[in-house]
């Protein structure tokens, strides 16, 4: 938890490591994840680069796993992922893994092959018997003798081969038939009719069973069509027509005997293949599950050893080609562990030759590394997406863990609201390991389950800054009696019935003796609920409590700055900068807080109509005035606000004019020692002990400069140091008044959210229990699930979304901006990263 309040120290390292277990090493590393590698060919090409037909050999490897895949989807299987972290394969066993999923790639193409055959061929086969079967009606011959003759009525069903009929053909009869889609029978029909001049007899009929499309993959209801005809030229037309339409013809027995012989034929046929399509789907099967056992494994494995492969390719050679030097960021504190994984890699590539890390002095600015946890994760993300931390500077996310969600319970203070809040972030924390709950994809609800923690802890403040409202639901509820009496207020007036009957409303007054008995023992008293002036109550109450705690919040965000100036060892600004910014602002703003709790302290409810109006008082101050009908606080008033207004307008020369001067005696004195040395401005960080800029293995003239470090950029530019200054004086003087303004939508945003949730009790709730009288509670359902949803779409979601964008503000403008520069780079260190196969 140490690394929370300020990033870990990082340092620059050099990684030595032999050409034969360097490929071990930068596993083990990656399984560890400590080191961010550095890029020591940013010129080459990465087509030139050493390794690159390793590389090139494992993304062929994932196009065959995306084969692979692919098959699986198709089968209906979805590979999942891998059930445990598989290392990086060696030489030899990633060769075995490339030979094996090529040959089970040519097994899935030749099974899957040979199965889109066999059913293409039992389709062809169960058409064409079905096509056999249909012509049957249509061509059949007549009962046998001693039959009872049929009525010769005319019909579409009549055999064309009738013996009957021969005597009026003095042609052949030819016949074509096959299967149509149906979507094309019409215009088929159609063009046959109108190209063969009715020189033909045409059937057509819808299959008995739906068959696939190979084309779509749909089962469709195929129509089966005979067409008899005489003359060669029209059965010419009439089969190119067909081959037009992508009809499936079949040859036609023209004896009945031979159709009969050639359906017992299909029958065998059709028998024959099923069995061996079954075979056939057995093979395949075994086939894929072989594949889904092995896929999640190689595909992780081949990932790992790209990734070694990309980090190998960023190293380079020393002179004699044997050994590779690697650039690394690594946390000091893991130096330890960063040695131990390059002996245990050397080991287990049996080099006898150890890999070893040596620390590099440099000029640069270090990544900055923040180790978190799942509760503190949320909380460094809202800092972060500020900017991310200088290196070595104060963190603000330890202390947002507190001032986050409490100020946001400020404007969020409702018990029963709360505790909503509360109990949905706890059921997300109670179950946080459910991977349904991980693994959704919508990307608002992952929002809201990575700041589960953060939500439970804004819900648990609501609830109490709920209970200093005392509110739940917008109504007030009695923990303990009432500290006002109204039988003492009417026992001790001239409360008669006439005047009841003409006054409504009635004034307590709490210097009658025992109308008011002391203060609430905790939060607001209830009765304010029913007070015709509450509303101007609390208007008072949480103005004042804004400015407090917003006051409060800047004058830490100050101090915090204290912590950076001693940690970078520029003592100067503790009393340039930082001291002329406690006067100033505790001079005027301070002030203004000392003024409200002496008013709260000094005046009670006997004095309460001559207390003097604290605004006015602040505003004579800035006037250097004084109002005669305003009157004092204490005893010498005025002097004290003209000189704490003296002390803060002197401040502002020496925040403004302290650095800058500071600066420029400094560089004299040392140019008068060392006449023409360079000296490193006191804005830049110091370096770490024994530094220099320079010392990188791949660091050249155009780096370092670029890097901002170099020899030249050391001399003082006054003119910019000034402006730096000048800003920051204009920016932080201004802001401690906009700032202080900034806070009253504490005050804003809870009076909103109360007024907001009184309303929908008014208007929905209480119009239900007055409305339905003893019509019976049924009805009160429908009310109650209005008011419940209500509740949660508009006082949950969008008031507790707009609350949170204020305090996040509130954060980020007027508290961050005190101390936190923000400017600087995360360490993303080389480690594996879970299956992300798509």
């Amino acid at each position: 938890m140490g690394s929370l309040f300020r990033s870990e120290e990082v340092c620059l390292a050099q990684l030595f490591l032999q050409s034969a277990s360097a490929y071990s090493c930068i596993s083990e590393l990656g399984e560890r994840g400590l080191l961010e590698f550095r890029d020591l060919n940013p010129k080459v090409s990465p087509f030139q680069r050493r390794f690159v037909g390793e590389v090139r050999r494992c993304e062929e490897m994932e196009k065959t796993f995306t084969f692979l895949q692919q098959e699986l989807r198709a089968a209906g299987r979805v590979p999942g992922p891998c059930p445990e972290s598989p290392r990086a394969p060696a030489a030899r066993e990633a060769l075995r893994v490339q030979e094996q999923s090529e040959q089970l790639a040519q097994e899935l193409r030749e099974v899957s092959r040979n199965r889109a055959s066999l059913r293409g061929r039992l389709r062809d086969l169960r058409q064409y018997l079905h096509v056999l079967r249909e012509g049957q009606r249509f061509t059949s011959l007549p009962a046998p003798l001693g039959s009872p003759p049929r009525p010769r009525a005319l019909s579409e069903r009549e055999p064309i081969l009738d013996p009957s009929l021969h005597q009026h053909l003095d042609r052949k009869i030819n016949f074509v038939a096959g299967v149509i889609h149906p979507w094309r029978v019409t215009a088929f029909e159609r063009l046959l009719w109108r190209a063969c001049r009715g020189y033909l007899v045409a059937s057509f009929v819808e299959m008995p069973e739906p068959m696939e499309d190979l084309a779509t993959g749909e089962n469709i209801t195929w129509v089966i069509f005979l067409i008899s005809y005489w003359g060669e030229q029209i059965g010419q037309k009439i089969r190119k027509i067909s081959d037009c339409f992508h009809c499936q013809v079949y040859a036609y027995p023209e004896s009945e005997a031979s159709r009969t012989e050639a359906i017992t034929r299909l029958h065998g046929q059709i028998q024959e293949l099923s069995v061996t399509l079954e075979e056939t789907e057995k093979y395949l099967a075994e086939v894929l599950d072989k594949v889904a056992q092995v896929l999640p494994t190689w595909r992780v494995q081949v990932q790992k050893m790209k990734a070694i492969y990309l980090v190998l390719n960023q190293c380079s050679f020393d002179v004699t080609k044997k050994c590779l030097i690697a650039e690394v960021w690594c946390p000091v504190r893991d130096l330890t562990q960063v040695q131990d994984a390059l002996r245990q890699g050397s080991y287990q590539s049996g080099s006898s030759v150890e890999c070893f890390v040596q620390r590099v002095p440099t000029a640069e600015s270090p990544p900055t590394l923040i180790r978190t946890n799942k509760f503190t994760a949320g909380f460094q993300s809202i800092v972060d997406a500020y900017g991310v931390a200088s290196y070595q500077e104060v963190n603000p996310a330890p202390y947002a863990i507190i001032t986050f969600p409490f100020i946001f319970a400020i404007m969020f203070g409702d018990v029963g609201h709360g505790l909503l809040m509360f109990l949905f972030a706890l059921w997300m924390v109670l179950y946080e390991d459910s991977p349904r709950l991980r693994q959704g994809t919508n990307e608002i609800w992952l929002t809201f389950f990575e700041g589960r923690y953060l939500i439970l802890l804004m819900g648990a403040f609501s609830i109490y800054t709920g209970f200093i409202y005392n509110e739940c639901f917008s109504k007030a509820t009695a923990i303990f009696p009432s500290a006002w009496s109204v039988a003492t207020m009417a026992n001790h007036s001239s409360w008669s019935s006439a005047y009841l009957a003409t006054h409504p409303a009635l004034t307590l007054d709490p210097n009658v003796t025992g109308v008011f008995r002391g203060p609430y023992p905790f939060g607001i008293d209830p009765i304010w609920s029913l007070a015709t002036n509450h509303l101007n109550f609390l208007n008072s109450f949480k103005m004042k409590m804004s400015v407090v705690l917003g006051i409060v919040h800047m004058g830490f965000g100050v101090m915090l700055g204290v912590f950076n100036h001693v940690h970078f060892q520029q003592r100067h600004r503790l009393v340039l900068e930082f001291l002329p910014e406690m006067i100033f602002l505790l001079a005027l703003f301070g002030y203004l807080v000392f003024l409200i709790f002496y008013k709260w302290i000094k005046f009670s409810a006997a004095d309460s109509l001559v207390a003097p109006s604290i605004l006015i008082h602040f505003i004579d101050m800035f006037l250097f005035t004084s109002n005669a009908e305003n009157l004092p606080l204490y005893p010498g008033q005025v002097p004290v606000q003209m000189v704490l207004v003296v002390l803060a307008l002197a401040s502002v020369p020496v925040l403004l004019l302290g650095t800058p001067l500071y600066q420029w005696c400094r560089q004299r004195a040392a140019r008068t020692v060392r006449p023409g040395a360079p000296l490193a401005t006191g804005e830049q960080e110091p370096l770490l002990e024994g530094q220099e800029a320079g010392n990188s293995v791949n660091a050249t003239t155009e780096d370092v400069e670029s890097g901002g470090h170099s020899p030249d950029a050391k001399h003082l530019d006054f003119a910019e140091i000034f402006m730096h200054q000048a800003i920051h004086t204009i920016e932080y003087c201004l802001g401690c008044v906009s700032n202080t303004a900034s806070y009253l939508r504490l005050w804003a945003l809870s009076l909103a959210h109360a007024q907001l949730s009184e309303v929908l009790w008014s208007m929905v709730m209480r119009n239900g229990f007055v409305g339905l009288s003893y019509v019976g509670g049924v009805v009160l359902v429908p009310v109650f699930a209005a008011f419940a949803v209500l509740t949660v779409a508009i006082l949950l979601v969008m008031e507790g979304l707009s609350a949170f964008l204020h305090a996040l503000r509130l954060h980020w403008v007027e508290f961050q901006n005190k101390f936190y520069v923000g400017a600087g780079y995360k360490l993303c260190p080389f480690a594996f990263a879970p299956d992300t196969w798509d």
